[in-house]
């Protein structure tokens, strides 16, 4: 496993973002394990966060792209602290867009877009915390397809929860990917996280002991995919 990868599990636990316990999800499911990036909000938290993702997103989709669309509301931030950290690490100037929930009718930015326009022939990145349904597409790549001709090269999630989506077959990046036709990408994936965290010491403690491990494979078994 890359090193940054093992950097980012850690991250996500010292910020208090991927938390291990008993949770109930929007989808009714009850799980070991939660994430909220909605937690990261210090300036140092987003600064590394933007470059953890502007790392994954060079290693999966290289350097041939022009826009990172973040879906609003969590994507805008995310989208914006990586394009400036894709500057900084990789010295390439891309853009980034994001979606108004609610259309602008006033003033020099009226419209349902903030940030840069999309272009004719921009090739677009995807990025979001992170995908459990992949229902959020089903709004946003209509919306990107319908504003400009671009293509769009795939999405960049920080967490791959590797369960059934919608369809209760494929994993939702999966079946982004067999719906849309482009490739969905984590970060990490949970598999990883296991791997990372398991009787393993982060912040002084263990986070995935013997227990939580059998109630994170119980889930697997229930919801996971391969």
């Amino acid at each position: 496993m890359e090193s940054y990868k093992k950097e980012f599990i850690e991250f996500m636990v010292e910020s208090d973002v991927l938390k291990f316990g008993d949770f109930t999800l929007k989808s009714g499911r009850k799980s070991p394990f939660f994430m909220n990036a909605g937690a990261y909000v210090t300036g140092t938290q987003l600064m590394r966060l933007g470059e953890y993702y502007a790392k994954a997103i060079h290693d999966n989709f290289g350097d041939d792209f022009d826009v990172l669309f973040g879906p609003a509301y969590k994507g805008i931030p995310i989208s914006v602290v990586t394009t400036v950290a894709y500057s900084k690490l990789y010295g390439k100037e891309i853009r980034y867009c994001s979606d108004r929930k609610e259309e602008k009718d006033h003033g020099a930015d009226k419209g349902s877009f903030l940030g840069s326009s999309l272009k004719d022939g921009d090739r677009v990145v995807m990025i979001e915390d992170v995908t459990t349904s992949g229902k959020s597409m089903e709004e946003t790549v209509p919306k990107v397809k319908g504003a400009a001709d671009v293509e769009i090269l795939g999405l960049m999630v920080s967490l791959n929860r590797m369960e059934v989506g919608l369809g209760g077959k494929l994993s939702a990046l999966d079946e982004i990917r067999e719906k849309y036709g482009f490739e969905a990408k984590a970060i990490v994936t949970m598999e990883e996280v296991v791997e990372h965290l398991y009787n393993r010491e982060c912040q002084g403690r263990v986070v995935i002991d013997d227990g939580m491990k059998a109630a994170i494979d119980e889930y697997y078994r229930q919801y996971g995919c391969k």
